[in-house]
């Protein structure tokens, strides 16, 4: 999985969600699909015709919609399939490839999907090209030119926006009431298409506060936290590695640049510990565990091989990312596992054992207990430097229409229920699980503050730096990377969520610093991590540009 240069990995990383990397943008590495034997192609489909694509379309629409598109027409750097390799390829080829996968290009395998829905997969992607495509509801038009026509469409209904109308310093506020009903609109498949910059585009921030290019050229860069003595931490998931960013020149560049480790696998959380100005450990979470680097402060590269700590939950499907904090006491190790699935039932999944939680263990990995459950994906975890309290961010469900289910940034209660997968912001039941856990409904805990759906909100954090004005102190800022469900993009923008020196949140959130999505609908940027500079400043990772923006007060 740590292969560099993947379009699929790139995919991985980028979307956050669940991937079913079929296709690539590479071709296969010899003359068969993806190196599948000689005796793959000779294999005949035994589910083939128009209703088992029926089927595997449902099944593809599950599965796979998250990278490749509503029609397979492929998404920001994922090719097509209906298009392209997987065409040319042997229908066994095909069934070869999903049951095999392959993680160094980020492609798990898919052999736990019963061998009959595998084929009706095959079955699906090969009737595409056909008339039949469109009896099954596929569109006829490709999927650029339908998002193309909705941009110039007529404005959001409040409280909802998309990104024509993103501005710094915009509020917003959205309420359980303000909810449409599940399928109001169609579900959407709308991923980004990634550009270069143009010369013309550039963050937007408030008045008074400026954006420069802190470094580029980096491999998709994710969360970002700073370490006692003031270095930044870099987690660049896909090649496997952290990175170690120095000081801040007088022309706004790293003074120092090092790789403090390598060969992990897709590590995204960051930790230091013990608490306070010594730490000994610098913790890193990967997909499939949480390991330890021994650390002094001012270390630039790890002074000893990673001591694993725990296993966390998870077979390399669904989401991937995993994030690592520390009660303020240091007694206790919270660990972030998304699920595995956008509304897979965990009654009847066994897949989904451990995950959409937040866990806690002992600093050691020891006496693991879930604190809080039904939490889609607990991407960014942060604590409330007032209250001391766990906060995180959530990316909530897909498929219920363009203004559903709101992503949300909450604090997490121990022992609370969050709803997912039966429930959504209160007693909302998800339609696909009408009539399940009644007994549930009453506990689904409202988070503090619902964004806009689809924003697929990373990692937070709590303002404690001296160089924004007074009013920021102990404010949320997170990174809203933007998502694939949605007709007219939002998300693509680092947000503000005012506590009032209180350690609550009303529900407001601003809009902090935009510009990340052209006039067009392509993208150029998409925001993951956000951490405080020594000085107060910000740094925000993009791994689409593969930059780190900093963010400086002015007051001009």
């Amino acid at each position: 999985m740590n292969t560099r240069h993947s379009p699929v990995a790139r995919c991985l990383i980028g979307s956050a969600i669940a991937v079913f990397a079929l296709g690539t943008l590479w071709a296969a590495e010899s003359a068969s699909f993806h190196n599948a034997p000689a005796s793959a192609a000779l294999r005949p489909n035994p589910y083939a015709g128009l209703d088992n694509a029926k089927a595997g379309r449902a099944l593809y629409l599950t599965n796979c919609v998250t990278c490749h598109g509503q029609n397979a027409e492929g998404m920001a750097n994922i090719a097509a399939l209906a298009t392209g390799p997987t065409q040319t390829a042997k229908p066994g080829e095909i069934f070869w490839y999903i049951t095999q996968g392959n993680l160094a290009s980020g492609m798990p395998s898919w052999k736990t999907l019963p061998a009959q829905q595998r084929w009706q997969i095959v079955s699906y992607l090969k009737i595409l090209p056909t008339p039949d495509a469109a009896r099954l509801g596929v569109a006829a038009k490709p999927a650029e030119a339908a998002n193309t026509s909705v941009i110039g469409g007529p404005p959001p209904t409040p409280p909802f926006t998309d990104f024509r109308y993103e501005k710094p310093g915009t509020m917003h506020r959205i309420t359980p009431a303000d909810l449409p009903a599940p399928y109001s609109t169609q579900s959407a498949g709308n991923g980004p298409r990634v550009v270069a910059r143009p010369k013309d585009a550039w963050p937007q921030v408030p008045e008074g506060f400026k954006v420069s290019l802190y470094t580029t050229g980096l491999e998709n860069p994710r969360l970002i936290r700073t370490a006692p003595n003031g270095d930044m931490f870099v987690a660049e998931s896909e090649p496997g590695r952290i990175l170690v960013f120095r000081g801040i020149t007088a022309d706004g560049k790293p003074q120092i640049t090092s790789e403090f480790a390598t060969g992990l696998d897709h590590p995204f959380g960051i930790a230091f510990y013990p608490l306070g100005p010594n730490p000994k450990w610098v913790y890193i979470a990967n997909t499939l565990s949480v390991v330890r680097f021994p650390y002094q402060n001012g270390d630039l590269a790890a002074r000893g091989p990673a001591e694993h700590v725990t296993d966390l939950a998870g077979n390399g499907n669904g989401h991937w990312t995993r994030d690592v904090q520390f009660t303020p006491d240091g007694k206790t190790m919270y660990v972030s596992v998304g699920s595995g699935s956008n509304v897979d039932d965990p009654d009847t999944n066994p897949g989904e054992h451990l995950r959409a939680n937040i866990l806690t263990y002992t600093p050691e990995g020891a006496d693991m207990h879930v604190y809080a459950y039904g939490i889609r994906n607990p991407v960014g975890l942060a604590i409330n430097p007032i209250t001391g309290q766990l906060w995180c961010s959530v990316n909530e469900r897909d498929a219920l229409g363009d203004n559903l289910v709101p992503d949300y940034i909450t604090h997490v209660e121990p022992g609370g229920f969050y709803g997912w997968p039966w429930w959504y912001t209160g007693a909302h039941q998800d339609p696909r699980h009408a009539g399940k856990h009644p007994e549930l409904r009453d506990k689904v805990i409202v988070a503090d503050v619902l964004l806009q759906p689809h924003n697929a909100s990373l990692e937070m954090m709590f303002y404690e730096g001296k160089q924004f004005p007074a009013e920021y102190r102990d404010d949320i800022f997170a990174a809203e990377h933007g998502s694939w469900n949605r007709a007219i993009r939002t998300g693509y923008e680092l947000i503000r969520v005012p506590m009032h020196h209180t350690g609550k949140a009303n529900g407001d959130w601003e809009e902090f610093m935009t510009g990340f999505v052209l006039p067009d609908g392509n993208v150029w940027g998409r925001p993951v991590g956000v951490t405080a500079a020594p000085d107060g400043s910000l740094l925000v990772t993009d791994d689409a540009s593969g930059s780190i923006w900093h963010i400086s007060y002015t007051g001009k």
